[in-house]
């Protein structure tokens, strides 16, 4: 084959007796003379995407495809019809400018013409059956209609496959042209297939989403029905709300405000019928319960503190006069925390009692834990 201009390309899929379209600005950065109606080109495949200057001998394919320029207008959009598949050797790189010799591949033909249109049309029907199912299948089907052999499908469906720029090298370089249909078919499948899948997944989390939003805008709903109602009804007001406003009061700090809210947001959505319904309004009604504001400082009489643990308790002298020395050394110290006490007896000797009375004459509330 005598010389002919050598276009590099990268990534695309051709095949022989194709009609394609490209624009002129993509082989602007090679240099390839002015492209005319009837010329013969070569491309020749980039092993990878590199700039026009890094590339060299070692970067292209050995293999591609001849084409012949059927019409460019003045707009840059170049009409092509694919030949054969072609040999490039003895290639050089001399700046942006590509040469090599060139020679046809031969194929071997394993497969019958009839064979090839019974694969094609098979595919294409399957094709045509497939785009039903989704928005854009009325144009696809516009699109799928104007093929004509398997070799078109290939190219127009190419950068849908999901095949490494390899794999679809792979499918140039098959000298069988039965490997080549198999290469074709295994791909369009594939795509198909994870269309489905896809397709099948977007929709679940469309409707999963859906779902949410409904939720959210009923939950809404019957917070504000529940608040009307409970301004109209304040003795039936709901545990949330209760809890809600006592969280609001209880003067928690950050830490455990933050705690109380995300255990009443799990009581929200348990429901009362939840079975973990009743251990979290345990619980909240446990914490809110809690003195979380600091304690007004008060005043310890000791002359009243006495006569209450007089009043209180016959005897038990050196009792009383050690709990007056603690009581002593809190005033002294203005420390309202004090000590542990431990009282020690038999059972009905007053221990109970006479921790009631500390707590009356330190003016706190008993507590029992």
């Amino acid at each position: 084959m005598k010389k002919i201009i050598i276009i590099p390309i990268y990534d695309t899929l051709l095949l022989p007796d194709v009609t394609f379209y490209f624009r002129k600005e993509v082989i602007d950065g090679w240099t390839v003379g002015n492209l005319n109606a009837g010329d013969t080109v070569a491309f020749i495949m980039l092993k990878q995407d590199i700039s026009v200057n890094a590339a060299g001998p070692e970067d292209f394919y050995p293999v591609g495809i001849s084409a012949k320029i059927e019409n460019t207008d003045n707009e840059g959009n170049i009409r092509i019809r694919t030949l054969d598949r072609v040999d490039f050797t003895n290639i050089t790189v001399k700046g942006d400018k590509v040469n090599a010799e060139i020679t046809v591949r031969p194929e071997i033909d394993d497969i019958s013409a009839e064979d090839r249109k019974e694969e094609f049309e098979k595919i294409k029907s399957e094709y045509l059956k497939f785009v039903q199912n989704f928005q854009w299948g009325l144009w696809a089907r516009g699109f799928i209609l104007q093929w004509k052999n398997m070799n078109e499908l290939a190219c127009a469906m190419a950068g849908y496959f999901s095949i490494t720029w390899e794999e679809k090298y792979a499918v140039i370089e098959a000298d069988s042209i039965s490997e080549r249909y198999t290469l074709i078919e295994n791909a369009a499948y594939e795509f198909m297939e994870m269309a489905i899948v896809q397709s099948g997944a977007e929709e679940t989390q469309k409707e999963e989403h859906e779902k949410q939003y409904r939720e959210a805008a009923i939950r809404k709903q019957i917070d504000i029905l529940q608040k009307e109602l409970e301004e109209m009804h304040p003795e039936s007001i709901s545990d949330i709300s209760k809890f809600r406003r006592m969280i609001d009061e209880s003067g928690m700090n950050e830490t455990a405000r933050k705690e109380a809210d995300k255990v009443l947001n799990r009581m929200k959505q348990e429901g009362q019928d939840g079975h973990e319904y009743g251990m979290l309004y345990d619980y909240l009604d446990f914490v809110t319960a809690l003195a979380w504001r600091p304690a007004e400082p008060t005043e310890i009489n000791l002359e009243k503190a006495e006569q209450i643990l007089d009043a209180d308790h016959y005897g038990l002298k050196k009792v009383k006069e050690r709990i007056i020395q603690q009581m002593a050394v809190m005033a002294l110290n203005k420390k309202q925390a004090g000590s542990i006490l431990l009282f020690v007896g038999a059972p009905g000797t007053g221990k109970t009692s006479i921790g009631q009375s500390i707590a009356k004459a330190l003016g706190r509330e008993y507590v029992r834990i």
